[in-house]
């Protein structure tokens, strides 16, 4: 472990609060939460977190910041915006890019409409929603235009209306324009249209009931039928959706689909006891557990302008559930549960939104695959001139640009060719310069013109890609595809509008944005695997030559000092800086130096500038 991340972590506060993992360049990489922070950041290194994901983070840690908070909410809320502000690696996000659609009514003027908009203002107007679906609202709309008949006009035209439009003739607006109804009584209609779509369609017949009656004691027949006709129609409405809950409670119902790496959830919407939709996110591919992929999902999710029900069901039980609910209590302004039930009528509704969850998965891989294969699909999508059927792909691997190597590898059809494999030694660029990095790589590559790929692929953006489009112009190499392949960070074009994206993105030549694959899981699978095995080779080669030049130091370049003399004395001193500062007394009590081996030691180091850095480290070094 690293010494000043050692210190730092018998120096963690034993309070709740917040911690940031970061790497060697100061960059988050996973941001979390905890009543006892020292306990739970030691957990990642004494080997008790067993989360898949966690060795990997844990080779990337170089610091760890702590930041105590006064209660576990404030710790949740802060998590919750440090995620958002950094966006880290090792974090699960589910948000999608859109703002969603609301209904907008504005009850300040004197016969107002419904208008779908998507983003809300602070101008005194009643928003309804958010709802995730634009078609399901729109459905929606049709459905109660007949029942509760508001002018849908536009305000200059209705302005100017000298009489009925089409829609009072067919009985879908009651003319308000040309005086056909009271401002009162229209009133009166737009606050039964708000209660339905708040959810209270049973407060609306109960009331549209008792004015029935009242009407009809009065001798109002025209009316108090006009009332029965409306309660009907609403009825028959209300039968339409499949009650799903005895209960009659507001309830969201997450269901859950993994497969190699991709994540599927998919979330049921029950208001009153009736299913009145459902809400589909965007894939993810995370190894983390289940559990912490629904801690995730519901901090980021309810986040957002959303309706929270009394109940939500999730599939696996989460650690923070109690201060979830909590938070969610404040929020709701009324009491909000987490519930993970284990058998019975809510437990069936789960495995419900699961089985949609999976059944989400396997339409859209059918339907990639169901007329063609993973080639057949890649060409049709990222619009390749050429079947993939060979696909070489580049990776490049190197920490503060030293030890900088890359990766080649082969895919023939839909598996490795192994024996297709090459690895480089990065010879030309020194620094950080992964651009001039991945050119000489793909120079040395192509420029025998054997064997030739059918398509490129660079791990990474639009750089990447102009770059093996550059060596290919270059070497007069045509009728190739180039394809990069990369995640929101690896490139320039990071941010766009406002919106940011996490997901794998394909470049391809030609075209200004990116391409987003979540819809061909079987297509998005096949690169990630391709990339993954990419950086996996890179990675291992990288280890393998810092392995042999990590442990060389000043000390090899002294005659008759070998490998058990250096251990020796990197061992009695520490590092290179200590054994420079020892005087030759000092060096002769070291098992194997003979005084006039101290005395060429001593001249050696003395004629040596100081490092800028520890050299031949023993802590943590391999031999």
């Amino acid at each position: 472990m690293i010494k000043n991340l050692e210190n730092n972590l018998k120096g963690a506060p034993k309070a709740t609060g917040v911690y940031l993992m970061k790497d060697v360049h100061g960059k988050v990489l996973y941001v979390g939460k905890a009543k006892n922070l020292r306990n739970r950041v030691r957990s990642y290194f004494s080997g008790k977190d067993s989360r898949p994901a966690v060795p990997f983070l844990v080779r990337r840690i170089h610091d760890v910041e702590f930041i105590v908070t006064n209660t576990e909410k404030e710790a949740l809320i802060l998590e919750n915006n440090l995620i958002k502000e950094h966006r880290p690696r090792y974090n699960v996000f589910f948000r999608d890019d859109k703002d969603y659609i609301r209904l907008r009514i504005d009850r300040r003027e004197p016969f107002p409409r419904l208008q779908l908009v998507r983003r809300p203002r602070k101008d005194g107007a009643v928003y309804l929603g958010p709802y995730a679906s634009s078609a399901s609202v729109k459905e929606t709309l049709h459905l109660i235009q007949p029942i509760f008949p508001l002018r849908t006009c536009g305000d200059l035209e209705f302005k100017s209306r000298k009489r009925p439009c089409v829609e009072y003739e067919i009985r879908r607006c009651l003319a308000p324009c040309v005086g056909r109804i009271e401002r009162e009584d229209y009133h009166r209609l737009v606050n039964d249209v708000i209660t339905f779509l708040k959810g209270g369609e049973r407060e609306v017949v109960a009331d549209l009931r008792r004015r029935m009656a009242a009407e009809a004691a009065r001798y109002r027949f025209e009316e108090a039928a006009r009332l029965r006709d409306t309660i009907a129609a609403i009825e028959i409405t209300l039968e339409k959706q499949k009650a799903v809950s005895m209960s009659r409670k507001d309830e969201d119902i997450f269901g859950m689909y993994r497969e190699a790496g991709l994540v599927w959830i998919c979330a049921i919407c029950v208001r009153g006891g009736s299913m009145v939709g459902r809400k589909i996110f965007p894939p993810v591919r995370s190894g983390m557990d289940s559990a912490d992929i629904f801690s995730s999902l519901l901090k980021q999710y309810y986040d957002e302008d959303v309706f929270i029900p009394a109940e939500i069901l999730i599939p696996v039980k989460i650690e923070d559930r109690a201060v979830m609910e909590e938070w969610l209590t404040e929020k709701r302004e009324g009491r909000v549960r987490i519930l993970t039930p284990e058998k019975g009528e809510k437990r069936a509704l789960i495995e419900m939104a699961c089985s949609n969850a999976r059944h989400l998965f396997e339409r859209e891989k059918t339907s990639d695959d169901r007329h063609e294969g993973i080639q057949e699909t890649l060409q049709r999508v990222l619009h390749l001139k050429n079947r993939p059927d060979r696909i070489e792909c580049f990776d490049i691997s190197t920490v503060g640009g030293e030890h900088a190597v890359g990766s080649m590898v082969v895919f023939g059809g839909d598996a490795p060719d192994k024996s297709g494999y090459r690895r480089f030694r990065i010879r030309t660029v020194r620094g950080m310069d992964d651009y001039g990095m991945m050119y000489e790589v793909l120079k040395r590559r192509y420029r025998g013109r054997e064997n030739l790929p059918d398509l490129i692929m660079v791990d990474g953006g639009k750089g990447q890609l102009h770059v093996a489009l550059t060596v290919l112009k270059e070497l007069g190499i045509g009728g190739i595809d180039a394809l990069g392949f990369a995640k929101e960070g690896r490139d320039s074009d990071r941010r766009r509008g406002g919106i940011r994206k996490e997901e794998d993105r394909a470049y391809i030549p030609g075209r200004k944005d990116p391409l987003y694959l979540s819809r061909y899981p079987g297509a998005l699978h096949f690169l990630q695997r391709v990339r993954d095995e990419a950086h996996r080779f890179a990675v291992t080669y990288h280890r393998r030559v810092k392995e042999k030049t990590d442990f060389r130091s000043l000390l090899d370049d002294i005659r008759g000092i070998g490998e058990s003399r250096k251990r020796a004395l990197l061992t009695a001193f520490g590092d290179v800086e200590r054994i420079k500062e020892a005087s030759v007394e000092d060096l002769q009590k070291v098992k194997g130096i003979a005084p006039a081996l101290a005395r060429r030691i001593r001249e050696f180091l003395s004629d040596s500038p100081s490092s800028f850095k520890r050299e031949g480290s023993v802590e943590g070094d391999s031999p």
